[in-house]
Order: structure tokens, then sequence, then C-alpha cells
């Protein structure tokens, strides 16, 4: 029914230790976003892991706006870093999953 059970077996650990490796490799894939007015930088894992923040002097006196620009800029990040992940990984996944018959989850 299911054809070569083991050979399956196989490939899912394959598909797992791509994932991982994929996993250990986005954590130096660097994404830096940085604000309309170029007073805030983010810059992030593609693991979504917050590595640095820089923030422009001018806006230290105002707290709304720098919380307003520090949410937008992380936001974006995040957003940016996200569709890296989630691309790399599909890859990583669909490298090493066996051929099920009827579970073409990858098209």
């Amino acid at each position: 029914m299911f054809g070569d059970l083991s050979g399956m077996m196989n490939k899912l650990k394959e598909a797992q230790k791509e994932v991982e490796i994929t996993k250990s490799r986005l954590d130096s894939v660097l994404v830096d976003e940085t604000s309309a007015d170029k007073k805030i930088k983010v810059t992030l894992t593609a693991n979504r892991e917050i590595k640095s923040i820089s923030i422009d002097e001018t806006l230290l006196g105002d707290k709304e706006e720098l919380e307003d620009f520090l949410i937008i800029t992380l936001n974006k990040a995040i957003e940016k870093a996200s569709k890296i992940n989630e691309a790399e990984m599909a890859v990583a996944a669909k490298k090493g999953m066996p051929n099920i018959p009827g579970m073409d989850m990858f098209k």
C-alpha cells in the first residue's frame, strides 16, 4: 500500500536533518530594516532573533514617536525575516520528503 516503508522513514529523517541544517544556517542570515526617516535601524536573523537596534538621538526626546517608529520598523523586519524563513524551510522540507501517493503537499 505505501511501498517501501523503511525507505520513506529514511527520507523523513533526511528531511528532518535538512530542516535542522537550514534552521542553523538561517541564524547567520541577517535582515536589515530602516525606518522611513532613517532614524531607526533594526537587524535580525532570518530566524527572527533581534541582533541590533540603532536609534538616532533626535528620537530620544519623544517617547511616543520612538515607540511608534520601533513598532513599525520591527514589524517590517520580522515580516521580511519570516518570508525568508518560510521559503527556506519549505525548500528544506521538500528536499527530503518521501513521495507518498496522494500526499502532494508541496505543489
